[in-house]
């Protein structure tokens, strides 16, 4: 990464705390970005909604620009954080989803199935969500629709 990148919050449930671990290093170690960890921490069931409401809540109240949330599927990851105000999460399963979901809907946080995609496209797809940035122009309009929802 050439600049200084905001701190990321990360969440993830009990499918997914592998890839958790290793998107964390990769984003500590590799792309200079403070962390912050909300869990799980391990492989014993829990419930998902519960980590993706930390992470969407810190977004939409402002305390952090950008979140990560990974579950099996990523699928109610989410629809859980959706329901919050001003958050655009985005569910990428390819480098192109994680591409579009930065330039055309300026996503704030991204959304991994830990059971869907292997470790190195979860960081192929990391990496393109993180250098991507937001085109503005007729896509600003279509977002600032999202605020008039809530």
């Amino acid at each position: 990464m050439d600049q200084k990148q905001s701190p990321i919050i990360l969440g993830c449930d009990h499918a997914a705390v592998t890839l958790k671990d290793l998107l964390k290093t990769y984003l500590v170690d590799t792309a200079g970005i403070e962390v912050k960890d909300v869990g799980t921490f391990s492989t014993d069931a829990v419930d998902y909604p519960d980590f993706a409401i930390q992470v969407a809540q810190a977004v939409s109240k402002g305390r952090y620009n950008r979140g990560i949330l990974i579950c099996g599927t990523g699928i109610g990851m989410s629809m859980a954080a959706n329901r919050f105000p001003h958050v655009r999460a985005a569910l990428c399963n390819d480098i192109f989803a994680a591409k579009m979901s930065r330039r055309h809907n300026d996503a704030n946080i991204l959304v991994l199935g830990g059971r869907v995609i292997g470790d190195v496209l979860a960081v192929e797809i990391l990496k393109t969500w993180l250098e991507t940035p937001f085109e503005g122009g007729r896509h600003q309009s279509r977002l600032e629709k999202f605020d008039c929802v809530c």
